[in-house]
C-alpha cells in the first residue's frame, strides 16, 4: 500500500498532527496533485475551529495550493492536462455547475463552492485530489511558494482590484500591507493608479513605498482617514483588505463622489457606515470574494508580466503547527507557506 502524509486536526481548535494515509485515486473529473507547497491563510481558521457550518473532522485545511498534475481520471482528458503539469488552486475548488449563478457563468458565487480544507481535503498534505474545474496553469516564471498564496490572497486583490470602477490613473487606496495588502498596493501600482497605502504607524512608509505606493498614510497620526484621502483628492476605489470594521468604516469619508468600497478583509463585526455617508456622494460599498480558476492564472500570468511576488516565510509540512500559529500571532511577513520537498 502506498501511502502519504497530511497535517490534520481532529477536534475544533486542536493541534495539527502528521499522519499517513493510502493515496487515493481520483474520481470522476477529478484529478490527483502532488502538493509542492501550500499557504497558510487566516480563512483556514474558519475550518480549523469549526467555525463555518458543515465543517468534519478530521479537517486537512490549506486552500493555496501548489504543485503538479500526479493521476487524472479518463474524462478531464478534454481539459487538456497531463501528469507533469504545474498547477495551482485555491479557494474555488470547483462548483457544482447546475445552480443559477453557475449556469449565469458566475461560479465564484455557487452556494455549492467546493472549497479545499472545507468540502475536500486541504493542501496540507503531500496530496490532494481536487475537481479539474478547479486547476489554474502555474507560469515558469512563479515557484511553486509564489503560487501557492496567489491562488487566495493573490486573485482576491487582483480581482477586487480589476473589476472595480478604477481606471489607470485615478487614486486608490489599499487598506493594509499586510498577507493581502502588501500584493494589493503592487497590483495597483502596477494596474496604473496613483496608489495610496494605508496602514498603522510611520515605520510601514518606507515599505509601502518599497511596494510601489505613491502615497502613504499612517492612521495612527491623528488625521482622519477619510481627511487624508480628502487631502489627495478622494479615493476612486478603496480595497479593505484589513479584517477591521472600525478601520474600514474609517476609509468611507475619504472616497470621491461615486466612489466604492471594496471590502475583501474578513471581520463578523457590523460596518459603522451610515446612509448618510453614501447618499449626498452616491458612494458605493460592496463585498468582493475570491476568483475562479481563470481568475487564478490571469492574476499569476499578470503577476509574471510585472515581477510581483508575494512575501514568504517557508517551513516543511512537518512544521504546520508552528507556520500556523505565527500566521494567528499576526508576526508572519506575509505568508506562510508549507513545502513538501
Amino acid at each position: 500500500m502506498s501511502s502519504y502524509r497530511v497535517a490534520q486536526v481532529t477536534t475544533a481548535g486542536g493541534p495539527f498532527e502528521l499522519v499517513e494515509r493510502e493515496v487515493p485515486q481520483p474520481g470522476p473529473r477529478q484529478v490527483r496533485i502532488a502538493v509542492e507547497a501550500c499557504g497558510v491563510c487566516h480563512s483556514d481558521t474558519f475550518f480549523v475551529n469549526a467555525g463555518l457550518p458543515g465543517v468534519t473532522f478530521p479537517v486537512v485545511a490549506g486552500h493555496e495550493i501548489a504543485g503538479r498534475v500526479e493521476a487524472l481520471d479518463e474524462g478531464t482528458q478534454d481539459w487538456g492536462y497531463q501528469v507533469g503539469d504545474r498547477v495551482a488552486v485555491g479557494w474555488f475548488g470547483g462548483s457544482c455547475g447546475h445552480c443559477t449563478p453557475c449556469r449565469k457563468g458566475d461560479f465564484v458565487v455557487c452556494p455549492n463552492l467546493k472549497v479545499p480544507g472545507w468540502t475536500y481535503d486541504g493542501g496540507f498534505a503531500e496530496k490532494v485530489v481536487a475537481p479539474v474545474d478547479a486547476l489554474a496553469r502555474i507560469p515558469d516564471a512563479l515557484s511553486a511558494a509564489d503560487a501557492g498564496p496567489m491562488a487566495c490572497a493573490g486573485v482576491t486583490t487582483y480581482n477586487g482590484l480589476r473589476r472595480s470602477s478604477a481606471r489607470p490613473g485615478d487614486l486608490v487606496a489599499v487598506l493594509g500591507i499586510g498577507g493581502l495588502g502588501h500584493l494589493g498596493v503592487q497590483y495597483a501600482a502596477a494596474m496604473g493608479f496613483e496608489t495610496v497605502a494605508i496602514a498603522r504607524g510611520p515605520e510601514k512608509a518606507d515599505f509601502a513605498k518599497q511596494l510601489g505606493a505613491h502615497h502613504y498614510v499612517d492612521s495612527t497620526s491623528g488625521t482622519p482617514v477619510g481627511e487624508a484621502l480628502q487631502s489627495l483628492g478622494g479615493a476612486s476605489v478603496v480595497l479593505a483588505t484589513a479584517g477591521n470594521s472600525q478601520a474600514i468604516a474609517a476609509t468611507v469619508d475619504g472616497l470621491a463622489p461615486r466612489g466604492e468600497l471594496v471590502a475583501i478583509g474578513a471581520d463578523p463585526e457590523p460596518l459603522g457606515i451610515s446612509p448618510v455617508q453614501l447618499l449626498m456622494s452616491g458612494r458605493i460599498v460592496r463585498g468582493h470574494p475570491s476568483g475562479t480558476s481563470q481568475d487564478v492564472q490571469d492574476t499569476m500570468e499578470f503577476s509574471a508580466l510585472h515581477n510581483i511576488h508575494p512575501m514568504t516565510e517557508t517551513v516543511p509540512l512537518d512544521d504546520a503547527q508552528a507556520a500556523y500559529q505565527k500566521m494567528l500571532s499576526g508576526a508572519a511577513r506575509f505568508r506562510m507557506v508549507l513545502t513538501t520537498g
